[in-house]
């Protein structure tokens, strides 16, 4: 309790800090939360080639049309704030007017302002203003999106590395967001606890900590969600005992107050030595061991509600043990939940097709078991993959 409550107060605290923070900001004159820096050089560099596009149509009507004009007011939607490009629309219809009264009247082989001419102008101009307008929301220039959703992606992708096993142990995770897209609600965190570092820096620690957490929603929609919770689970992991992580992370998921605040997850908790393992679930899908002695398939299921759902939640721990050859597999929803089946025939459709690697080993196997059980399904899907060699 009295962690808890430290927790707590240092989260109030920092909530305090960026909303002062925030204020000091808009007091200064500039919000950089929403992006509004003064625009006045692009905007001037666009409105100088509006008169010069005028003046080349008039000059050379042959090779420079009305519809030119589009150019800066494309460039605009992607460099200008709403404010600022009306009034570059504002310039560029007096230039059309311009070259409707230079040009004259309709003229065999020459360039005109005709109302196809004025409607492409106007509906890249809208266009444009619809740009404009969502950049202005989001706060995030157009030359820096890209770059800041791969920054995000990528950010995803390392928090969910797999630290590096001992000799004898053989894990590997893979994940296929819903839609083909870049960003999923499913996600690892893992990390070695219980020890130091090795020589060349990696971890040394004897017990191997995984998460596996689906968020609620699915590619884009969760992919926000999923990046904030990525992060805070692996500050939670390894940080405090096994048995509190999914009791704090429940708590960190209801202090956010989302929409759609809930999440299931998965925590394997390893003893590389022995191979003694417990699991804490939050609503999530059992676990599946393969006992090598028996080559049968065993689910393995703890007990415990939803992450976000409501306070004071407990979570039961299974235990079992890997032994040399025995497999575990964690894996979300999304890879044996469809329309046409119900989940235990997609456990079944798993396990049949996971007997095809026990000949020749498992290394590889995760990526191709995605593949067969769940291809084309529109949710995003995620297998980890642990084993200990015969």
């Amino acid at each position: 309790m009295a962690r808890s409550a430290r927790v707590d107060a240092y989260t109030a605290r920092m909530r305090k800090s960026v909303h002062r923070a925030r204020i000091a900001l808009r007091k200064s004159g500039v919000d950089y939360f929403r992006g509004d820096g003064s625009d006045w050089i692009a905007l001037a560099g666009l409105l100088l080639t509006v008169p010069a596009i005028t003046l080349c149509t008039i000059a050379m009507p042959v090779w420079c049309s009305p519809s030119a004009l589009v150019l800066p007011i494309v460039a605009g939607g992607l460099l200008l704030r709403p404010a600022s490009l009306l009034g570059l629309y504002a310039a560029s219809a007096g230039a059309l007017i311009v070259e409707s009264f230079a040009l004259g009247p309709y003229t065999e082989g020459a360039a005109r302002v005709t109302p196809g001419t004025v409607l492409v102008v106007a509906a890249c101009g809208l266009f444009g203003l619809l740009i404009a307008q969502f950049r202005a929301r989001v706060g995030v220039p157009w030359r820096r999106g890209g770059t800041m959703l791969f920054d995000l992606r990528e950010r995803i992708r390392v928090q969910s590395a797999l630290p590096p096993l001992p000799r004898g142990w053989h894990h590997e995770m893979a994940l296929r967001p819903a839609g083909g897209q870049s960003f999923s609600g499913d996600f690892v965190v893992a990390a070695r606890t219980g020890g130091g570092r090795t020589a060349n820096g990696g971890p040394s620690g004897r017990t191997l900590e995984v998460v596996l957490t689906d968020v609620s929603g699915k590619g884009m929609d969760a992919g926000s969600r999923a990046l904030l919770l990525s992060g805070a689970f692996g500050g939670l992991l390894g940080s405090l005992p096994p048995h509190d992580f999914l009791t704090a992370a429940n708590g960190y998921l209801l202090r956010q107050d989302w929409d759609e605040g809930f999440a299931t997850s998965i925590h394997l908790v390893l003893d590389l030595d022995t191979g003694d393992y417990e699991l804490l679930s939050a609503g999530h899908l059992p676990a599946l061991q393969l006992h090598a002695g028996s080559g049968r398939w065993e689910e393995k299921a703890g007990e415990g509600p939803l992450l976000g759902v409501y306070d004071g939640a407990e979570f039961h721990p299974v235990k079992g043990s890997l032994r040399p050859g025995d497999v575990l597999m964690l894996f979300t929803d999304g890879l044996v939940e469809a329309a046409d089946r119900d989940i235990a025939e997609g456990i079944d459709r798993l396990t049949g097709e996971a007997d095809r690697y026990v000949t020749s080993g498992f290394e590889g196997a995760a990526w191709h078991l995605i593949e067969a059980c769940a291809k084309d399904v529109n949710d995003d899907r995620a297998l980890l993959l642990i084993s200990r060699d015969a």
